[in-house]
């Protein structure tokens, strides 16, 4: 018999746990955040927002030790948000992932959220910096509950996916071996059942036609991707809508003067969208924006990491609710 009083633990390298419950009378408490190396989790204490200060806000820090990951780690993050919880996942520093020996020796990442209804989620991690000579994949799952009550909200969700060039410092520029990201978005029926609402793909290879990923990228330095689901994010989606149709269209914009042609130049948004759209040319940002089955998914791309960490907050911040209903800590990678 051992003398070691200590139960072994059963959880496997790499695994982490997440779960948000909802204690009586209507407390949300973070009641598991386990974790195994190369996974960290870090959870500081719950806030209140101004704008709501009736709910109770989570954060947990997703961190691996060394700042990336090693060729060959794997990590699998499963998160439970129950009934109107809410939950920040954030980081602090881009995830670096560090190069491999050759193309097999892949490090993956694998992240299942389940929302109850009302449930709500905001990541918005720092992007990934893959190294040279990398290779990478990665996969989120987001299962949005349905009730049995027809009144009851769905589940919301407010997620970011996005990766740079590299190191730019060390002359890299998408010199990686392969990177892949998934993510998927499903209702969750109380019988069981599943419904695909969403799957968004994105794979880049050295291997791939045209030439170098770096030509195929075209001086670009970070792509990324939003997507936005649930009634609580349902007017920022409005609001990317709004901004891209927006957007000038040859024909419809008087080149001289930077306005379109009936808009009133003293109002705010006006003046607010003719700057930010200037901003976008001299940054090189491309972007647009989409609904798929109620997700509304926004891709953007531009020459500088900083160009689109900075648009991206420009918009978040003149919209609104993700500050209103998370606090600003929510916008932590975007500062």
């Amino acid at each position: 018999m051992s003398d070691n009083p200590f139960l072994a633990s059963t959880a496997k390298p790499g695994h982490g746990t997440i779960h948000l419950a909802l204690l009586p009378p209507e407390t949300p408490r973070l009641t598991t955040a386990s974790y195994r190396y190369p996974l960290k989790l870090i959870s500081p204490a719950p806030t209140r927002t101004e704008h709501e200060p009736h709910h109770l806000v989570h954060t947990v820090y997703l961190l691996t030790y060394g700042g990336g990951l090693v060729a060959g780690d794997s990590i699998d993050l499963h998160v439970t948000l129950e009934r109107t919880t809410r939950l920040v996942l954030l980081t602090q520093g881009s995830t670096k992932l560090f190069k491999a020996p050759n193309r097999e020796v892949v490090s993956r990442q694998c992240t299942t959220i389940n929302l109850a209804p009302g449930a709500a989620v905001c990541y918005l991690p720092d992007p990934v910096q893959p190294f040279e000579r990398s290779c990478f994949e990665q996969q989120q799952i987001y299962n949005v509950e349905l009730s049995d009550r027809s009144d009851a909200a769905s589940g919301n969700l407010c997620v970011l996916d996005w990766f740079s060039n590299g190191r730019t410092a060390n002359g890299e520029n998408w010199s990686f071996h392969r990177y892949g990201s998934k993510n998927e978005v499903y209702l969750s029926y109380p019988q069981g059942k599943r419904k695909l609402l969403l799957r968004d793909n994105v794979l880049l290879d050295e291997n791939g036609a045209n030439g170098s990923l770096a030509n195929r990228m075209n001086k670009l330095a970070v792509f990324g991707t939003v997507i936005l689901y649930g009634p609580m994010f349902q007017k920022l989606g409005q609001f990317f809508m709004d901004e891209f149709k927006s957007l000038p269209r040859i024909g419809g914009r008087k080149w001289d003067s930077g306005s379109d042609s009936g808009d009133d130049d003293t109002d705010p948004r006006t003046v607010w969208r003719a700057a930010r759209q200037r901003e976008e040319t001299a940054d090189g940002l491309l972007w647009s924006a989409a609904t798929v089955r109620g997700c509304v998914v926004v891709k953007f791309a531009a020459f500088e990491v900083e160009s689109g960490r900075r648009w991206l907050r420009n918009m978040f911040m003149e919209e609104g609710t993700i500050v209103n209903a998370f606090g600003e800590r929510a916008m932590l990678c975007l500062r």
